[in-house]
């Protein structure tokens, strides 16, 4: 196996940690050993062993001279576990391959720990790929004021997210919402817009494969509208935080209907101010599942890092809802292009992943 490959399959043990982890990174390790793989792991829960360390104690003796190859650069600080550059420094291996630096500034420094105890290292395998994986712990580290955002949208082949009575369910198939639950399991809040609440009535929870860490919080964007007290989300909020955000004017009268509740009321102008005020809340990251007017106030905004676009085989003809609305470009100059980051099928439908560049 060669390091490349061994970072390939690094990043692939890395994401057993989704919805467990937080708000730790999601981390794989591999130790070779003359080419050779004989151990391996990742942080597979929060407050637990981290990669390096659980393969280091699954090596054993074969640690030795060895070859580590790692998703994110060792920890230096004692937090909940000892620091990972110890682990390596006193298992005696010769080598580090680190696909990126940690952005933490509490726990980074690891690289040149190991360089300063005679380690050789090595820098940037496979970095872009490692940052994309932990883009919401890279961004809570980048100075950034808000959550990272991803969208996630179900849509029809011309772009529909409804039919013309606004339907929705469903859209797309079996195997994609399952795995619209397993994305959910990894972000700390999923929002909709007001009428994707009141007309999907939605729970808004991860009832997949992947059972996360801590319930995400749900936020209904309600803008000025007055949403029934009877929503699943509204009678499920004193089991799972949720939160409305609505205009400034509204605050007063949504705590006076919802905090009864146990709903938790925020007041913001626009979408920009709606994400400042759950950041100031402790949410630093967040999918929004629609709809299309929420969807567009974002994109015009340039508010979101991420696209999960579900595209399923059907047609909803003009009288559908767009997936996007609101929101306009004046030419094909002005339009911004996104990277694809992964494309597959699921089932019937398509996915396709994009960033904003």
């Amino acid at each position: 196996m060669t390091e490349l490959e061994a970072m390939q399959h690094a990043l692939s043990l890395a994401w057993k940690g989704w919805g467990r982890v937080h708000p730790n990174p999601m981390v794989g390790a591999v130790v070779l050993q003359d080419s050779n793989p004989v151990a391996e792991a990742c942080h597979a829960e929060f407050g637990e062993a981290h990669a390096e360390r659980r393969a280091i104690e699954a090596a054993g003796a074969r640690a030795r001279g060895a070859t580590v190859v790692v998703t994110l650069e060792p920890c230096t600080h004692h937090g909940k576990q000892p620091p990972c550059v110890d682990a390596l420094i006193s298992a005696g291996v010769r080598r580090v391959v680190i696909a990126t630096e940690d952005p933490n500034p509490i726990a980074r420094g690891g690289a040149d720990a190991l360089r300063r105890a005679g380690i050789e290292v090595e820098l940037g395998l496979l970095g872009e790929a490692a940052k994309r994986q932990n883009a919401a712990f890279f961004h809570r580290f980048g100075g950034n004021r808000r959550p990272w955002v991803a969208l996630k949208l179900a849509t029809s082949l011309d772009n529909r997210i409804a039919d013309a009575r606004g339907r929705s369910r469903w859209i797309s198939g079996p195997e994609a919402r399952e795995f619209v639950h397993e994305l959910r399991a990894g972000f700390e809040a999923i929002g909709v817009g007001a009428r994707t609440a009141a007309l999907d009535d939605p729970a808004l929870t991860a009832r997949g494969s992947i059972v996360p860490r801590i319930a995400a919080r749900r936020v209904i964007f309600a803008g000025g509208a007055a949403l029934a007290e009877s929503l699943q989300v509204f009678r499920t909020a004193r089991d799972i935080p949720t939160t409305v955000i609505v205009p400034p004017a509204s605050v007063d009268a949504c705590r006076e209907r919802l905090l009864g509740a146990g709903v938790d009321c925020l007041a913001a102008s626009n979408a920009e101010e709606a994400l400042e005020a759950l950041w100031s809340e402790g949410v630093a990251s967040v999918l929004i599942e629609g709809g299309g007017t929420l969807a567009g106030s974002l994109l015009a905004a340039g508010l979101v890092d991420r696209f999960y676009w579900i595209q399923a085989p059907l047609w909803l003809g003009g009288l559908g809802t767009p997936a996007v609305s609101g929101w306009h470009i004046p030419t094909l100059d002005a339009a911004e292009r996104w990277t694809v980051i992964d494309q597959r099928r699921l089932g019937a439908d398509s996915l396709l992943v994009l960033d904003r560049a």
